[in-house]
This record gives C-alpha cells, structure tokens and sequence, in this order.
C-alpha cells in the first residue's frame, strides 16, 4: 500500500484478519481479555465466595491487592521486555497470573484468595504492558488505530459477557468456577506467545530490578486505594496528598536514574510524549466517578434496579468501541490530531451534561452525558496512544508504550479515590432525601468536570502533524 492510499485511509479491517496479523491480534487481545474479564468475573463471583470461605470485612482488598500489584507489575513491563525479552517476559507473567488464579479458586480462606488476587494482578500487569510495547512492533502504523479498535471491542464484550458468564458460573456451579475460566485463556495466550513473539534476539542481561522505586509506587498507588475507603476526610486528604508527593518523587528520581522505569520526557509540559501522558492520566481520573457513583445513584435517586443500571452505565463502554472502530481507518495525522483533542472535549461535555441531568431530573439528559464521554475515549484513545508510542525519543518506544495502560489503571485508582473524597465531604454516603442526594451527585460530577478542563488544556497543547510535519513546534529536551 503506498502513501497517498494510506493518507486517503485506504486501509481495510479484513487486513487486520489476514495470515499476516490474525495470529498477532489475537494474541493481543487475548491478553487484554485476561485483564478485561477477570475484573468482571472476580466482582461478580466473590461476594458468593465470601459467604462461604468468610473474610466479608477483608473483601475490598482482593480488589486493592490487585490494582496495587497490577500497576507495579506494569511499571516494570518495559525493563523485563528489555532484559529477558518479551516471550521470556510474556510466557513468566501468564504463570504468575496462573498460580494466583489457582490459589483463589481452590482457596479455603480469605488470606489464599488475597494472595492469589495480588499475583494475578501482578502478572496481568506485565502482560499488559509488554502487550501495549509489542503493538508498534508486530503492526505497521496505518494498523494501529484498528488494533485499539479491537481491544475496545474486547472490553465492550467484557463488560456484557463476563458480569454474565461469572454470574451463571456462580449460580448453577461455584464460585470458584468462574475464577478458573481464566484457566484456558491463559493457557491459549501462552501458546500463542510461543507462536507469535520472536525469541529474544539480544543478550539477556543482568536482571538489576529497581525495586526502591517499584516499592515507592506500590506505596503510592496504596495510599490512593486507602483514600478511597477512608471514612474521614481529613486522613483522605492526607493519603491524597501523600500518594501525590511520593510519586511525583518516583518520577524525578526516575529520570537520573541508569534504569529508568519511564520515558525520559515523562509528564513534560514540552514534549508531545509529556502531554500525551498527562491526557493518558487525566481522562481516566476524571471518568472514574461515573465508575463509582453512577450505577448507585441511578437505583437510590431513580429507584433503577441493578439489570437497569448497569445496562444504563454500559453505553459508555458501547460508544467507546462503536467510535474506536469508526475512525480506525482515519490515516490523515491532521484529523487524528483534532480526533485527540475532541476527546477530552467531549468527556468535559459529557461530565457537564450528567450535572444537567442531575440537576432536571431528567435521566435521558445524563444517558446523553454517558455516551459523550464513551464518545470522547473512543475517537480519540486509540490515535493518542499511537501518538505517544511513535513520538519517543530513541530507545524509549517500550517505555512509552508500557506506560500507557499502566497510567490508565492508575488514573482510575486516583479518580476513584479522588470521587471518594468529594462523595464523603459533601454527605454522599449519609444523604437520606432525593434532594440531598441530588446535591451531592452535582457537586462530585463537578468536580470531576473540573479535572477534566485538564485533560482538555493537555489536548490543546499538543502539537498537529500533517505529512509527518510539525505545524505547531514544541521545544525538545
């Protein structure tokens, strides 16, 4: 395919499903499948679990176990890939991932399901990471965009299939049941690692792990989690505030560091890798109240049942994958560039438009809102992602693209923990009227409007490209 057919977006979905790369794809998606799935599975299975192993009061941190492990895991993606390889890498996390899900599934207590949490998410965070790095290398550019367009199909199916799946598992089987569906996918996506990734054509090197910084971020990412289910908030300011300092420490000793764990322009406010991220960061802090609040006030405030709910919070996932596959043949960087910014503008709109809706009562004008937002991540996550994979600086490429689904799971901690906080001092949680909880919706949701104007500056401040030129210079470190 020559350049003038690219530009003109003459690529083709069949493409992506020829011999070429039908094996690649898969093997991608399988590996955000085993992310994507677990979470649904593990939420709907585990409170079943809980009331027959016991351990109610230690149920939330299976799921901060989890997160915790799953972003220190991914934060050291690029450096394994680096080291040993990525088949090396791959096939090691998809073990790591195995044992835990054996332990939780035949465990006989709350301790053995929290460690089998803790080591699926480690596992399941490298394999992510390393999965992100790879896509640069098994695909050309023009197939980038289509390549994020099928992963967003894959957690648009999750999020359907794997509350379902896990549900009748539960009820007609066990429990443990639906944690050991994980088993085959496992299994299948280690054998097509085996197929699919080339053997490490360097020489290993010494494994010198940079475990202060890793424990730091661990550190971190715990105090946002402790955030979210503090029940005052002072202490919750405080965890905040502390989970701030100490990554932001994380980051600069990081850059002086001989193995670095990021991108060397990380968070820079003058580079198109630095700006990436922050938007990367932002869009996810300030969705995750939607992720939180919206179901819960959807059945307190409007008295939906949880079928009714949950289809209603899911057109967020629907439009995103709907959009995702929609602009994937956009090959012109110009309107991929204006797609990057409209993203954070319509997840401002959309933010606003719950607040509307909230505010008139009215639940098709916060449905509106939902699919705004959905809309936003859509047209533009797959063309900024591919931006910051392709605008690192030499050698850094893993590095960049290891970061971004790391970034975006920590984005969703630290906006969940951040919507915890507003939630608890505006009298979320005690409101007893309609209108008390009304008035505390609007204030969370403007809140997180607010962060969102982030997100939206960040787009703005990325430079445009047309034919590969910058129209709109930044300076480079």
């Amino acid at each position: 395919m020559n350049d003038k057919q690219e530009e003109a977006g003459g690529t083709s979905w069949s493409e992506l499903l020829s011999p070429s790369y039908s094996a690649a794809i898969l093997t991608l998606c399988l590996g955000v499948a085993l992310f994507a799935f677990n979470g649904f599975l593990v939420s709907t299975s585990l409170p079943t679990a809980v009331r027959e192993i016991g351990g109610l009061e230690l149920i939330s941190w299976a799921f901060t176990l989890y997160l915790v492990l799953s972003i220190v895991g991914g934060a050291s993606g690029a450096l394994l890939k680096a080291r040993v390889g990525a088949r090396t890498a791959l096939v090691a996390s998809a073990l790591v991932f195995l044992a835990g899900t054996l332990l939780a599934a035949f465990a006989g207590s709350m301790t053995e399901v929290l460690v089998g949490r803790a080591l699926q998410g480690l596992g399941e965070g490298i394999i992510a990471a390393i999965c992100y790095a790879l896509i640069p290398e098994l695909f050309p550019s023009r197939l980038v965009a289509k390549v994020f367009g099928a992963e967003a199909v894959v957690w648009a199916v999750a999020a359907f299939g794997g509350p379902l799946i896990s549900g009748l598992l539960t009820e007609h089987l066990s429990w443990r049941a639906a944690f050991l569906v994980n088993v085959p996918l496992a299994l299948i996506f280690i054998a097509l690692v085996f197929l699919i990734v080339p053997r490490f054509s360097g020489e290993v090197a010494r494994l010198s792990v940079p475990f202060l910084r890793l424990a730091a971020i661990g550190c971190g990412i715990m105090l946002v989690a402790l955030a979210s289910i503090m029940q005052v908030v002072a202490m919750e300011v405080l965890c905040v505030v502390g989970a701030a300092v100490v990554l932001a420490l994380v980051i600069v000793v990081d850059r002086r560091s001989r193995t670095p764990l990021f991108p060397s322009d990380a968070f820079a406010f003058n580079s198109t890798v630095g700006i990436g991220l922050w938007i990367v960061l932002l869009m996810p802090v300030a969705q995750a109240s939607t992720s939180v609040y919206l179901v819960m006030t959807l059945q307190d405030l409007w008295d939906y049942g949880p079928t009714k709910a949950g289809a209603f919070s899911a057109t967020f996932a629907i439009a995103w994958s709907t959009c995702a596959i929609v602009v994937a043949n956009i090959q012109d960087p110009r309107r991929r560039a204006w797609l990057i910014r409209l993203g954070p503008t319509l997840l401002v709109a959309g933010l606003a438009t719950i607040v509307a809706g909230f505010s008139v009562d009215r639940p098709l004008v916060v449905m509106l809102g939902q699919i705004a937002i959905g809309t936003g991540f859509g047209v533009s996550w797959g063309f900024l992602s591919q931006s910051v994979m392709e605008s690192a600086r030499s050698g850094e490429r893993d590095r960049a693209s290891a970061l971004l689904p790391t970034l975006q799971s920590a984005g969703y901690a630290i906006g969940a923990a951040v919507a915890g906080l507003v939630a608890n001092a505006v009298g979320y949680p005690e409101a007893t009227t309609p209108d008390a909880l009304r008035d505390a919706t609007i204030i969370v949701f403007s809140v997180s409007t607010i962060i969102g104007l982030g997100a939206f500056a960040a787009g703005f401040a990325l430079p445009m490209k047309k034919k590969g030129v910058l129209l709109t210079a930044l300076p480079k470190n």
